[in-house]
């Protein structure tokens, strides 16, 4: 049965990473912008970080540009901007793309384990999200594709996709999530 730690990712500077290096530990693998609606999810994600990281919790961040163009900037400039703005501490990954033929293997790994998750449909940005996409294509609900930037997948500590997060998901549910996989 393949796991996260079957694939490999590069680091912002172009370095070949194995997710085995991340054996036994929870992950949240986060496709990210830093012009979103959604951006301010990195204090979040910070949060949850500095609370859970010495128990074990590791969060892996790959900015994307896929989704209006919302990552633009090389990766040390995304990464300046998110420790600047933001103060973040967890590794940050070259960016990648998450959707099409050209999606990185771990992103078509973790969306054929997890399919669309649904929205809060609560969220303000909802509407919006919705509407565009429905445009686009009536029936995206049905598609695994990520749908916008900060989808979230949790990863148990043996490597298994265990949730999908949608990005208007509140954070309150992903730390739940999380401390249950902690404590397995």
């Amino acid at each position: 049965m393949k796991t996260v730690y079957d694939y490999s990712v590069k680091d912002r500077k172009g370095n070949e990473v194995s997710l085995k290096e991340y054996a036994n530990e929870v992950l949240l693998i986060v496709n990210t912008a830093t012009k979103c609606g959604f951006t301010p999810t990195y204090t979040e994600l910070e949060n949850l970080y500095k609370k859970y990281h010495a128990q074990g919790f590791e969060i892996l961040d790959f900015p994307c540009n896929q989704f209006g163009q919302q990552a633009p900037g090389t990766d040390e400039s995304i990464h300046n901007f998110c420790k600047l703005t933001y103060g973040t501490e967890f590794p940050q990954f070259k960016k990648l793309k998450v959707n099409g033929e050209d999606a990185d293997p771990l992103y078509k790994f973790l969306k054929s384990q997890k399919g669309f998750a649904g929205w809060d449909e609560s969220h303000p940005i909802y509407p919006i999200l919705d509407k565009m996409l429905s445009e686009a294509d009536p029936n995206y609900k049905e598609s695994p594709e990520i749908k916008w930037n900060f989808t979230k997948f949790l990863i148990n500590k043996k490597g298994q996709v265990v949730a999908r997060f949608e990005p208007t998901e509140k954070i309150e549910n992903v730390e739940k999530a999380v401390v249950e996989e902690l404590g397995k």
